[in-house]
This record gives C-alpha cells, sequence and structure tokens, in this order.
C-alpha cells in the first residue's frame, strides 16, 4: 500500500517550492495582520490557494469520502458522520495526507508555511490534518471548542490550525465562528465536538460568559483562517444549497514533545514521553533559518 507519509516534499506540481528568500516573502503577513492575530487569537481572509488548487483537492475530497477507497485503512480517523443528530451530516476524518496527493502536498504549501511560521514564531513541524464537510440542506454542526482540549497528549501549547475553504463558507451554509480573546483564557473541559453548542456554557466562567460574543469569519475559496489552539471556536448547521467542505492543517512550533506513552495517532508508533515529535509522522514543513 502507498503511503504518502513516506514523502516528506511535494511529489506533484500542484504547488511550487520558493526558490529564494525574497520569493517566500511574497508569502509573508503583514504586521497588522500579526498582531490582530494575537489580540483576538485568530486571522481570517488569507488566501492560500488558487482555483486549480481548489478543484484537484474538491476532486480528491470525493473518493477521499468514499469507505471503498483503496487506502481507506491509512486513515488515523474517519466518521461519515459525525453528528449525533440523525437528520444533520457532518463528515469528519484525519489522515488525507497519506492518502492523496493534494491533501499530501498541500502541507508545503508556502503560502500556508510562511504565515504559519510567522504566527507560531519558528520551524513548522506537522501535527495532522483533518477534513470537515457539511452537505447542503442538512449539514451537522461544530460544538464550541478550543483545539487544545484535545491535543493535551503533546506539550508545551505550542500549536497552530490552518482552516482552508474548500467552498464560499458563509453564514448560510456554516462558517466558523470565533469568540475573539478567548486564546487568552484557561483550557476548558471537553464539552463534545458534534453535539449541542450550548453545552460549552456549562464549564465557561461568568466572565467568560460575558465576553462569549462569536464572531463569523466568512471566506470565500481558496481562503483560509488561522487560530491559536486555545481560541473557542464553532459552527452551526448548513441549511443552504451549497456544501460547507474544508481541510485544516494542524502543525506545532519544532520542539513540542510527547506527553503520552501511548500511540498519539491511531496506527503511529508512540512517541516516548519527554521525547520532541519527529519521525515520519510529523515532518517539519518549514524552518525559515533554512528555507
Amino acid at each position: 500500500m502507498n503511503d504518502l507519509a513516506t514523502i516528506h516534499g511535494l511529489c506533484t506540481n500542484l504547488f511550487e517550492k520558493p526558490a529564494t528568500p525574497a520569493a517566500w516573502d511574497r508569502f509573508r503577513l503583514t504586521g497588522e495582520q500579526v498582531a490582530q492575530f494575537h489580540r483576538d487569537g485568530y486571522l481570517g481572509g488569507v488566501r492560500v490557494l488558487d482555483d486549480a488548487q481548489v478543484d484537484a483537492l474538491r476532486e480528491q475530497l470525493t473518493r477521499l469520502m468514499d469507505p471503498a477507497h483503496p487506502r481507506h485503512s491509512l486513515f488515523y480517523e474517519f466518521h461519515s458522520n459525525e453528528s449525533p443528530n440523525a437528520d444533520t451530516v457532518l463528515f469528519h476524518a484525519l489522515g488525507a495526507w497519506r492518502i492523496e496527493t493534494a491533501f499530501h502536498d498541500v502541507l508545503w504549501n508556502p503560502a500556508f508555511l510562511m504565515p504559519a511560521s510567522q504566527l507560531l514564531g519558528g520551524a513548522v513541524r506537522f501535527w495532522h490534518d483533518q477534513l470537515f464537510c457539511k452537505p447542503a440542506h442538512h449539514g451537522g454542526v461544530v460544538a464550541w471548542h478550543q483545539d487544545y482540549s484535545y491535543w493535551t497528549r503533546t506539550i508545551p501549547l505550542a500549536h497552530l490550525t490552518c482552516w482552508m475553504a474548500l467552498d464560499d463558507s458563509t453564514t448560510e451554509n456554516g462558517c466558523l465562528y470565533y469568540v475573539p480573546g478567548s486564546h487568552t483564557w484557561s483550557l476548558l473541559p471537553i464539552t463534545g465536538l458534534a453535539g449541542d453548542m450550548r453545552a460549552v456554557e456549562s464549564v465557561l466562567t461568568p466572565q467568560q460568559r460575558d465576553a462569549f460574543r462569536p464572531v463569523p469569519v466568512e471566506l470565500r475559496k481558496g481562503e483560509c483562517s488561522f487560530h491559536h489552539a486555545l481560541t473557542m471556536h464553532g459552527s452551526y448547521e448548513n441549511r443552504s444549497a451549497r456544501p460547507r467542505r474544508a481541510t485544516l492543517v494542524n502543525v506545532f512550533r519544532d520542539g513540542v514533545q510527547s506527553a503520552s506513552d501511548e500511540e498519539l495517532l491511531t496506527g503511529v508508533p508512540p512517541v516516548p514521553t519527554g521525547q520532541p515529535m519527529r519521525g515520519p509522522f510529523f515532518p517539519l514543513l518549514y524552518d525559515p533559518l533554512h528555507p
């Protein structure tokens, strides 16, 4: 079975690695964008994919969503419907980078890597990818959560998520909402990923409830949002006539260590507690000192 995790670099011509520091710099965020991220805990509207790249990802996504895909066993997780509500659907999967070439190569997309390095403040190492898809008319919710509540098996907290829109993502079809400033809150208990949008209220302090004012981040296809691993976020149902598909790349700053002797991802050999997160499943994607 051809596991693309064995390839640490581009395997197609869908993306191009910049040849010079100046070529990398054209993907750099402005100082104002970096400041906004650190103030609010998120940054939206960053274009990272052109139309041809979006089309390639969409085509391969259709194959990936089929449980009969010949490399289906390489997924870390696969949920045809993670929604507990039988009337709605939330497709969610981890591990597409191992299976299809466009999802593999998007990890080495310079339009994503340069901003990620700026926001992390160092070299970028891969954690894992995700697919979140809501079909038209009956797409399910992604309940309010902080990503790091699911990632405490890695320390310290130096993580970042890039959420890439494969469709125009709007309030009508279930775009992402963020709670500005919530990245400064403490780590909260998990209250569920795909169920009750109000469950989070049970773990908020009175001050956090007062500050819980979600802001929708609408994106055009090919644009992304970046968010801090403690930023509270979620998304509502898709009752529109359009799908809402997204691919996510989760990364951390090089030097993050394992905090568990168990598997960190299903089927991946454990990284002993206290050891740096390295190896074939956690490749170094970009080092600003050695681009």
